[in-house]
């Protein structure tokens, strides 16, 4: 199952998942980009897909619809908890309460809220794995970072937890920190200015989705008694969420 599968991380692990004969569960919010998704894959690879319609933030429809899941998919092996954004890059006095409002929701609330309903279904599997995309914006706070920051940073403390409260169940609990990553998300951090948004990645070359998607992947592939706990990744211009090498 993985959340936020429209676009970006979360279409780029579809295609990995599914060229490797995995059944996917797909949920998002954009309906036509889902069923887009799901034709070409069924095309592509012959591969079972059921397409789930929900927002996050809703904690009703995330319960909803998780637990009216077909048959043939409530046994869920692997939770890819993919969905997230950032909304804005002010100084925190400037920024807006609803960017604010609609990240910590997101990132956090929505990770919560689909693990929890998710959880049930997980634990019928003989090696189930959750898999939480964070952000090393997670790792470091940067200027004008605050609120995305605050909710990848919770991202980070969720999953140790998960993985301390879920031991008993033989749950493994990874999490992933990718550094910057040309997909939609500066287009969306910055409400679709796309100047604003290509300017973020100019003099570098940045991760693509399809390198978290190998990364992500490469965690589910490993011994059953083997897990990797958190993962950072960066491209080579990277060191951190403060020191980037672009090239004039």
């Amino acid at each position: 199952m993985i959340t936020g599968a429209s676009s970006g991380f979360g279409k780029a692990l579809a295609y990995r998942f599914a060229e490797n004969g995995n059944r996917l569960i797909l949920t998002g919010r954009r309906e036509e980009f889902l069923i887009a998704l799901k034709e070409e894959l069924q095309v592509s690879y012959n591969t079972d897909i059921h397409v789930s319609v929900f927002d996050v933030r809703d904690k009703e429809a995330v319960f909803q619809s998780i637990n009216n899941l077909p048959p043939q998919f409530r046994k869920i092996d692997i939770l890819i908890n993919n969905a997230g954004l950032a909304l804005g890059r002010d100084l925190f006095q400037d920024a807006e309460l609803d960017d604010w409002e609609t990240m910590m929701d997101t990132n956090v609330m929505g990770l919560l809220y689909v693990t929890k309903a998710v959880l049930p279904l997980l634990r019928t599997s003989t090696h189930p794995h959750i898999i939480n995309i964070g952000s090393i914006a997670g790792k470091e706070v940067y200027e004008r970072g605050n609120a995305y920051c605050a909710s990848k940073a919770a991202v980070d403390s969720l999953s140790q937890a998960m993985r301390i409260d879920l031991l008993a169940h033989g749950i493994k609990v990874t999490a992933i920190h990718p550094g910057a990553a040309e997909t939609e998300f500066s287009k969306v951090r910055f409400k679709g200015d796309e100047a604003k948004a290509s300017a973020i990645y100019q003099g570098y070359s940045p991760l693509s989705a399809n390198d978290v998607a190998e990364v992500v992947y490469y965690t589910t592939t490993l011994p059953a008694h083997v897990c990797i706990n958190d993962l950072s990744l960066t491209c080579v211009a990277q060191a951190n969420s403060f020191y980037t090498y672009k090239k004039t």
